[in-house]
């Protein structure tokens, strides 16, 4: 089991085909620090939300744009920071899929599976950069 942090810092073309990479290299570490299945799936679920978020929404699908991934992880936890080069947004201001007439709208559910994957999802004040952490669960004996 590796026993130190592993901390790295991406600078990403702004397109969905980086994402495979990325997630490779997150989802390698967290094989390497031995992470249980259900952490890897919600991890790779939402980093795969947050990331074509970046893509879609920040950087408005401009290919001159990049998108900032730093991630670190360690025995008790893996954080990533997304950043994208867009004006940001307002999280609150995304309604909520689950309700009335937006459940026939594709906004707002990538938001929602982070929450709801990840233990903590956090905006910058300016919503162009999403910090997200996820606790190891402890596999069971």
């Amino acid at each position: 089991m590796a026993d130190k942090s592993t901390r790295c810092s991406l600078t990403l073309e702004s397109k969905a085909s980086s994402l495979e990479g990325l997630c490779q290299q997150v989802l390698g570490q967290l094989h390497a620090h031995e992470y249980t299945q259900d952490d890897v799936f919600a991890v790779h679920l939402a980093l795969e939300e947050a990331f074509l978020n970046a893509v879609k929404h920040g950087n408005k699908m401009d290919p001159t744009k990049t998108v900032q991934v730093d991630f670190s992880v360690d025995q008790e936890k893996i954080e990533i920071a997304i950043t994208d080069e867009g004006p940001g947004f307002n999280p609150k201001s995304v309604p909520d899929p689950r309700v009335g007439e937006n459940l026939y709208r594709p906004e707002g559910r990538g938001l929602l599976l982070m929450g709801a994957y990840m233990d903590e999802v956090a905006y910058t004040q300016n919503g162009n950069q999403v910090v997200m952490a996820r606790y190891r669960q402890r596999p069971e004996s």
